[in-house]
């Protein structure tokens, strides 16, 4: 067994040491699906198609994935065809499949079991998209009291938006409707990015275990009026900048989280 933690495993221990917190138990799924997974597959892959290697369990049958290559091969003990994958990316695959998804069995202190049901809703939300709606912010103003862990989920979901966006700032908001809430704005998003800028701060919300939680994303240029409200009063998160352009090998099969690879 590997003694090196891993993310998963972290998010493992913190929710068995927890079982009756929804929180830890929501933090561990969302790092299950922004976790690189390795899935075990019965042959290499042909193109776009891969063919997982299917397991019976007591409760219904399973494909099996590792979050370390080693952790494969340990598991397998020789060498066996896989496929590297998000973890929302085999999720999507296997939503209604009636397959469910064993994770690091028998190599790790993060073995885990999600049935083909358990696939199915973290399917659904990780498929949930926020609602569009247009209002005018009358006022911005220092953030209130905000849990500690959705700050620290905003931070690891804003941590994988490289480039997306110049500045993004957490505020206080209130606007000429009357309604106040809070305010999670980009400055400068880059065109094409912001359904899935908004995805990822809706995730962060819903994976932090807030219940009833609620909070606005929206999306202005730096020469915008309210920008210079923002930086003023505004919990400032800086995104990562762009490593520079290198030439790789593209590994296939999905390299596109929202389009995963056939399941045959």
């Amino acid at each position: 067994m590997s003694d090196e933690m891993t993310v998963l495993d972290l998010a493992h221990r913190a929710m068995a040491d927890a079982p009756d917190d929804a929180g830890a138990r929501m933090r561990f799924y969302e790092r299950l699906a922004d976790s690189e997974l390795f899935l075990l597959l019965a042959r290499e892959a042909e193109g776009d198609s891969i063919e997982p290697q299917v397991f019976p369990l007591d409760g219904g049958q399973v494909v099996l994935v590792f979050d370390r290559e080693l952790r494969l091969g340990e598991f397998i003990g020789k060498p066996a065809p896989y496929a590297a994958l998000s973890g929302r990316q085999v999720v999507k695959m296997l939503t209604g499949q009636e397959i469910g998804l064993g994770l690091n069995l028998g190599v790790a202190p993060s073995e885990f079991v999600l049935s083909a049901e358990a696939v199915v809703w973290l399917g659904d939300v990780l498929d949930h998209r926020p609602q569009e709606a247009e209002e005018t912010p009358q006022e911005v103003s220092a953030p209130g009291s905000v849990p500690e862990v959705l700050l620290q989920g905003l931070d690891a979901k804003l941590a994988s938006a490289v480039g997306l966006a110049k500045t993004v700032y957490l505020t206080s908001v209130t606007y000429r409707s009357g309604r106040q809430g809070h305010l999670l704005a980009f400055v400068d998003a880059v065109e094409g990015a912001r359904s899935a800028l908004a995805t990822a701060a809706a995730e962060a919300l819903t994976f932090s275990g807030i219940e009833a939680g609620e909070m606005d994303v929206a999306f202005f240029d730096a020469n915008d009026p309210i920008t210079s409200r923002l930086a003023k009063v505004g919990l400032r998160f800086d995104l990562p900048e762009p490593k520079a352009p290198e030439v790789t090998e593209i590994k296939a099969p999905g390299m596109d989280p929202d389009d995963p690879p056939i399941l045959t």
